[in-house]
């Protein structure tokens, strides 16, 4: 601490003010950033919920019973003007917030569970039952994970989410030749891929290995997208991912969350992803009935296996 008399020797003074000037500096440098941050953000988020068509949901999040645990269901919707329509995709994204560690479980469309108060169905049937609530309580019921916080992405912002995060396109190693059904004509091999290609690539599955193959690319996509969020220069693109991914979701995270988690992410804290699929083999059975081609499953077999899954 500077006495009175070395705050009236001159040399003193000099290295005071000289100190005073550099702390101003960073302090304008600090909230010149934080300024332009948060004009990216409103910017993208403005942007994002002016073309976002996906309603409000009500959502009963309950937290995992591990207090570092983080759980989020991922629901892909193809939903179409009022038409709710069923999940097109089902995640559980795991988040390990002491450790870092993330897991990501694929639960297979066709699934044959119980959905409360309407019977057995196929899993992706919850959504157009009654939204992401109901599918939480469903995953709840028949594989007992508790379920905090929910994403709902349609089809339409997933391209530019991912536009947004990688402008120069995705790297992916392509596994074979496709176009069926989907509206891309992509080639076996390591490519570039924009959002909309990347979104093709992700849901084809008109091949032999139907959704086995379609779960597999997913995780792969995913997987992707978190080494381009681990890349280069990112940092500097996260207020306005942040703000695009909440303009054409609906979710109950919060931003203050995206950023702590996304922030792991994208400085490199965060482990390598571990991918899990619902039904695991050896636990299913293909089967047709009045809900068509289903995988009927032995429902505490995968509940055991997800549980031990997410706690080792």
């Amino acid at each position: 601490m500077a006495t009175r008399q070395d705050r009236n020797n001159p040399t003193q003074k000099k290295k005071l003010r000289k100190g005073r000037t550099i702390f101003t500096v960073i302090l304008v440098i600090i909230l010149a950033i934080a300024g332009i941050g948060f004009y990216q953000y409103k910017s993208s988020l403005n942007a994002a919920e002016s073309d976002n068509k996906i309603k409000d949901f009500e959502f009963n999040g309950q937290k995992a019973e591990d207090a570092n645990d983080l759980n989020v269901l991922l629901i892909g919707s193809d939903s179409r003007g009022k038409d709710q329509g069923r999940s097109d995709s089902l995640l559980i994204a795991h988040y390990d917030t002491k450790s870092k560690s993330p897991k990501l479980v694929s639960i297979m469309r066709d699934t044959y569970v119980d959905i409360p108060g309407h019977g057995l169905n196929k899993i992706n049937a919850a959504y157009s039952f009654g939204g992401p609530e109901l599918v939480r309580q469903t995953i709840k019921e028949n594989f007992g994970i508790n379920i905090e916080y929910y994403v709902v992405a349609n089809f339409e912002g997933f391209p530019k989410i991912v536009d947004t995060l990688a402008p120069n396109g995705i790297e992916i190693d392509a596994e074979k030749d496709m176009s069926k059904n989907i509206e891309a004509n992509i080639k076996a091999g390591k490519q570039s891929m924009n959002g909309e290609t990347l979104l093709q690539y992700a849901r084809f599955r008109h091949d032999a290995e139907s959704d086995f193959g379609r779960v597999r690319r997913q995780q792969q996509v995913l997987g992707a997208l978190k080494d381009q969020a681990q890349s280069i220069g990112t940092v500097t693109k996260l207020p306005s991912l942040i703000g695009t991914m909440q303009g054409y979701t609906n979710t109950n995270v919060s931003t203050g969350l995206m950023i702590s988690i996304g922030k792991d992410f994208i400085l490199g804290n965060a482990k390598d992803i571990k991918d899990f699929r619902l039904p695991v083999d050896g636990t299913y059975k293909n089967v047709r009935n009045s809900h068509g081609a289903v995988l009927d499953i032995d429902v505490a077999a995968n509940a055991k296996a997800l549980q031990d899954f997410l706690k080792n």
